[in-house]
């Protein structure tokens, strides 16, 4: 069974990642309710031994659970969302040897992430990377998560791929990149997300856009308000907003690795994706897109070519896209 290290970059990176342990270990719980440490689980997690401290395989016969460790880096260059991560329910999933930061932030320009902090961390990142990878029995891919808009996720984020691009080459670079949206506040956002792509086309093997605007059309269409029965009004904490959607985007990514971790008819190995679908080096990015999309408000039962019709539909898609003209 091959496994994948998930590379964390700023704070949407680190908070879509954040989400996407809580929904990996639900899903385990949903498939194996004996806690046997199984090869679907292993893609993203070592299992350790409490007391000698050593990994145990998959191969080991009926190899219970002892203590999850997610295969993860997490890097941001200031403290609160790493704190609040580590503080949190899946904080006990990573040691501090997988924790890169610092105090100041990058103030929301690429080239402080990229060159400044990029070269002061470039060591540390590659350690941390080296160490995870060392406890891999077969590493099959990257995953690296971070904004497009933000100095430290554009960055740090590019920076990081690059150093992979170029000590990993045989490794898949997989990279899940979130745009910022039209009425953004950080006016620098669009001259990061420009800097940040040509790195991104340059040494990703597979882009997956998220674009925020049409993540948050999705996240609304399967939102169930709260109602205040006092005022009768509609109201919804921005906290849970930004949740919700990064909540959606880690499901994303279990999505696409699910063939690869589970059994089945359709069974594939996940670097098929970009073998099949990046006819060029350069032409990487792909449009993701959901279906079918369960909530209180959408029937349940979909019938296949359905289902189909809806993965082109623009109003399941994660990056708004003329796919008639392939622009944005």
């Amino acid at each position: 069974m091959t496994q994948s290290i998930i590379v964390q970059v700023g704070q949407c990176g680190n908070q879509i990642g954040s989400q996407f342990w809580v929904n990996a270990l639900k899903e385990h719980a949903n498939f194996d309710d004996k806690g046997i440490f199984t090869e679907s689980i292993a893609s993203f997690f070592r299992n350790v031994d409490a007391k000698n401290k050593k990994n145990l395989s998959v191969t080991t016969p009926a190899s219970k659970i002892h203590r999850l460790r997610a295969r993860a880096v997490l890097i941001d260059m200031e403290e609160g969302v790493l704190n609040s991560l580590i503080k949190s329910d899946v904080g006990e999933l990573f040691t501090s040897t997988q924790l890169i930061q610092d105090v100041s932030g990058a103030g929301n320009n690429w080239a402080t992430g990229y060159h400044f902090y990029g070269k002061q961390f470039s060591e540390k990142i590659l350690d941390s990377i080296r160490k995870e990878a060392e406890l891999c029995d077969c590493l099959q891919s990257f995953f690296v998560l971070h904004s497009m808009g933000g100095g430290t996720g554009s960055g740090m984020g590019t920076r990081t791929l690059s150093l992979l691009a170029d000590h990993y080459p045989e490794i898949f670079r997989f990279v899940v990149p979130v745009y910022p949206s039209v009425d953004d506040d950080v006016i620098t956002s669009p001259y990061n997300a420009t800097l940040a792509m040509g790195q991104i086309s340059e040494h990703g093997n597979c882009v997956l856009p998220v674009e925020n605007q049409a993540l948050a059309a999705i996240c609304e269409r399967l939102s169930t308000p709260k109602v205040d029965t006092i005022r009768h009004t509609v109201t919804e904490t921005k906290e849970k907003a930004f949740n919700r959607m990064n909540s959606f985007v880690a499901k994303v990514i279990m999505d696409i690795t699910a063939s690869a971790r589970f059994d089945g008819a359709i069974n594939v190995d996940i670097n098929e994706i970009s073998m099949n679908l990046v006819p060029f080096p350069r032409a990487n990015y792909l449009v993701p897109g959901v279906a079918p999309l369960q909530s209180p408000k959408m029937p349940q039962q979909r019938h296949l070519d359905a289902i189909f019709s809806d993965v082109f539909s623009p109003t399941h898609q994660l990056c708004r896209v003329d796919l008639r003209k392939g622009v944005f």
